[in-house]
């Protein structure tokens, strides 16, 4: 089974040290494509469920969302409603970006699943989803302070 799990890993960090190069006359850096990536896809997004959305610490996005406010990609707004809550919104530049980041993920994907059938990627599609589902209980747990028992 580990070697499943290598494999992901391996995966999971060649697209991001290529995104992280290609993304760099952007002056995106360090993930932080996809950060406004799914603000761009989901504008009015709190902090907190882009944090659970990508599975990262509310820390690291914490930072991740300053640079990208700092850099003029994104914008946090009141709600109208709770002044505390600030929410997510892409500037013209980060909706500038969007499609150009949009392109890369496209090809990514095919370029990855290129020699796969139809059904081969819907299969694959349905167990990583439920390897996901599997991940995230864990994830929760550990998150909120608790260790698995090994």
């Amino acid at each position: 089974m580990r070697e499943i799990l290598r494999e992901i890993g391996m995966i999971a960090r060649a697209f991001d040290s290529i995104s992280n190069i290609e993304f760099k006359e952007l002056e995106l850096t360090k993930g932080q494509y996809l950060y406004l990536v799914r603000i761009c896809e989901h504008p009015g997004i709190i902090q907190e469920k882009l944090a659970e959305m990508i599975k990262v610490d509310r820390t690291t996005a914490a930072r991740a969302i300053a640079k990208l406010e700092l850099q003029g990609f994104i914008e946090k707004r009141s709600d109208p409603d709770n002044r505390k809550i600030k929410k997510l919104y892409p500037t013209a530049k980060g909706e500038e970006a969007y499609p150009f980041l949009k392109r890369e993920s496209d090809y990514s994907d095919q370029s990855a699943l290129a020699g796969l059938s139809g059904e081969e990627i819907e299969t694959l599609h349905k167990l990583l989803n439920r390897v996901r589902r599997n991940v995230e209980q864990d994830w929760e747990y550990v998150k909120k302070g608790n260790k698995r028992s090994y």
